[in-house]
């Protein structure tokens, strides 16, 4: 992320008891033009909010509605102890940044930027981890269209990878692609050209 987020119109769920720190932070983030909800009750998977703003120092486990620390949205933690205990605790609930309580006014914005930023990074990564444990899984598609080319021309291995390559680069598909067309028949072999 290279700019920082606008954060007018966004809803922030804090996951807190009232209290002094919970007065302050719902003033500091009504002044970015966020709107809040405070419970101290689980957190709901139907109606998620932009940000969720959590207490480290008491949240259980079943507080929040994902099990991993792949949260649905941003997430930040609310942190008065040094219990590592505790910091593991926000880390497993996706937490990306973490304000100290008592909450310093000049924290909020940090963090909330912070925790937007780390949580598209960690999107970002799974969905390319995806892609390519995708492709990996293709892999024996690919070399099936390998060998099924080097059967047909009478090529080498690397001679018959390149066929393919050239031929995806051409039709401006992947490789794993037209090697499921190469393999199934729906593809007539490229030419050796």
């Amino acid at each position: 992320m290279r700019e920082t987020p606008n954060f007018t119109g966004w809803h922030a769920a804090i996951i807190h008891r009232e209290d002094s720190n919970t007065e302050r932070l719902i003033r500091q983030l009504r002044l970015l033009g966020i709107r809040t909800s405070l419970q101290w009750a689980p957190l709901a998977a139907t109606d998620l909010p932009d940000l969720v703003i959590v207490d480290a120092d008491q949240g259980w486990d079943d507080l929040l509605p994902w099990k991993d620390p792949a949260a649905a949205c941003p997430v930040v933690a609310l942190l008065g102890s040094e219990a590592p205990g505790r910091i593991a605790w926000a880390l497993e609930q996706g937490a990306g940044a973490i304000i100290a309580k008592p909450i310093a006014t000049s924290a909020v914005y940090p963090a909330l930027v912070m925790a937007v930023s780390i949580h598209q990074e960690r999107k970002n990564n799974a969905e390319r981890l995806q892609y390519l444990e995708e492709r990996v899984r293709l892999r024996p598609l690919v070399h099936a269209a390998v060998e099924k080319l080097m059967a047909a021309h009478r090529v080498d291995e690397e001679r018959a990878y390149a066929i393919l390559r050239d031929c995806a680069m051409r039709r401006r598909l992947p490789m794993e692609q037209i090697a499921a067309f190469i393999v199934g028949g729906a593809e007539p072999l490229p030419e050796a050209g």
